[in-house]
């Protein structure tokens, strides 16, 4: 009889132990192998009872979307009995992170934006791609965010949580207002529809200083495309280049007064006069919109892409992505896979998006701002970078920026003089 009880008790604390989440060596997998890790089920309960899961969270506490994630973390362990810890680091949790994966912190689960992901952070990262396959991610994601990290790491190392498209946002009561019947498509098509606005008395374009230099961007990547722009960039020739022409338009933008009083002015001071009506359009990632919203009051946005301009290098619309990953060195891998997707897809991605205006993270969800953003970003196979290819020269990133800045502020009287100016950085 002792024998038996002694035997039962064995079986209840190694039972006990799988519950806990692993401390044992043989619970923990390198991100090199690839493989996920599974709690073990205790034999009666939730499936991750005893499971305790931190995640660092770019978002600020009471935030919309932190609402959400602490609403799907409770949900998930009333499902699963995983306990899910989520810290409120904010926007400028990259400043963070690198020392806090080096020394091996105490976290699972984190977000930022999803090239730092693959490439800044690649070597303190979970391989996903075996949990991926197993749920079929590549069927409700985005091939051109899943493609770049794997181009980008080795392996696929971050599921999308905030996809984000850029181009130009515009209130389409304004458009109404001004006459305008389609959206532009060209250059010539957008300072016709810049007349317009002007003349029904609204300003056409806001812009702060902070995404001037995206704007720009814009404009360069049209006539050099992002490879032969980042050849200027780090070498110089700025001259000798299309960018030339691309600086003179810009120039005479400005000076036909399309830009709304104190452009470039400081964020968000510029964006916000969308939503109280002074001006039309802006040029920025969707993340705008909300933020104006929110400022504000909400407006009925519509988007195009940036217009191309004569003889066209390169019209790709810019996509982007906050993302989430997984440390390579957690105990419970398969259990922050889990929550991810819970927290990204079904009930609690549609409420990601209805109540904090994202796009999708799973394009199975229904858009409720943005329509055909979705679309947009399925059939995307090569995104715009964010200024990647003048980021690319981290010792003359900012000075390029303050130049891009002056440029609509009206500091360069020509298009050569801006150009005569970068070189002269060399």
């Amino acid at each position: 009889m002792k024998k038996i009880l002694a035997m039962l008790l064995a079986v209840v604390m190694v039972f006990g132990l799988a519950a806990c989440g692993g401390d044992t060596a043989e619970e923990t997998t390198p991100a090199t192998t690839g493989q996920a890790q599974t709690a073990t089920e205790p034999a009666e309960g939730k499936k991750y009872e005893g499971v305790e899961l931190t995640m660092w969270s770019m978002w600020g506490s009471g935030e919309p979307q932190a609402l959400v994630i602490e609403e799907a973390a409770a949900a998930f362990e009333a499902e699963t009995g995983a306990k899910v810890n989520i810290e409120w680091k904010g926007r400028d949790i990259n400043t963070l992170l690198s020392a806090a994966l080096e020394s091996g912190e105490k976290f699972d689960i984190f977000e930022d934006d999803y090239q730092r992901i693959a490439t800044t952070y690649v070597d303190y990262t979970y391989d996903l791609t075996a949990m991926a396959e197993a749920a079929g991610y590549a069927d409700y994601s985005y091939a051109c965010f899943n493609d770049q990290v794997v181009e980008w790491a080795g392996f696929l190392n971050s599921i999308v949580e905030q996809p984000q498209i850029g181009g130009v946002f515009y209130d389409k009561a304004a458009f109404e207002t001004a006459g305008i019947a389609s959206v532009p498509t060209t250059w010539a098509e957008f300072l016709d529809a810049c007349a317009k606005l002007k003349e029904a008395g609204i300003a056409p374009l806001a812009l702060d200083g902070a995404y001037a230099y995206f704007t720009f961007y814009h404009h360069l990547v049209r006539y050099m495309g992002e490879d032969a722009l980042q050849e200027v960039a780090m070498n110089g020739g700025w001259s000798d280049s299309a960018a030339v022409t691309a600086a003179q338009e810009i120039i005479d933008f400005v000076n036909a007064g399309y830009l709304v009083e104190g452009a470039p002015d400081e964020y968000p001071a510029s964006q916000n006069k969308v939503g109280l009506g002074q001006a039309a359009m802006v040029v920025c990632a969707n993340y705008v919109t909300t933020e104006v919203d929110n400022a504000v009051g909400a407006i009925d946005w519509g988007f195009f892409n940036y217009p191309e301009v004569e003889g066209c290098v390169d019209s790709s619309a810019y996509a982007g992505a906050n993302s989430l990953a997984i440390t390579s060195y957690t105990e419970n891998a398969q259990a922050a896979f889990d929550f991810i997707q819970y927290m990204t897809t079904g009930t609690y991605g549609q409420k990601l998006v209805d109540n904090c205006g994202q796009i999708p993270a799973d394009a199975r969800l229904t858009e409720s701002v943005l329509v055909g953003s979705v679309e947009t970003l399925k059939n995307s196979t090569a995104p715009m970078s964010w200024c990647g290819a003048t980021n690319a020269n981290s010792d003359l990133a900012q000075s390029f920026k303050d130049a891009f800045n002056g440029l609509y502020a009206g500091k360069y009287e020509s298009g050569e003089a801006f150009c005569a100016a970068l070189d002269a950085l060399y």
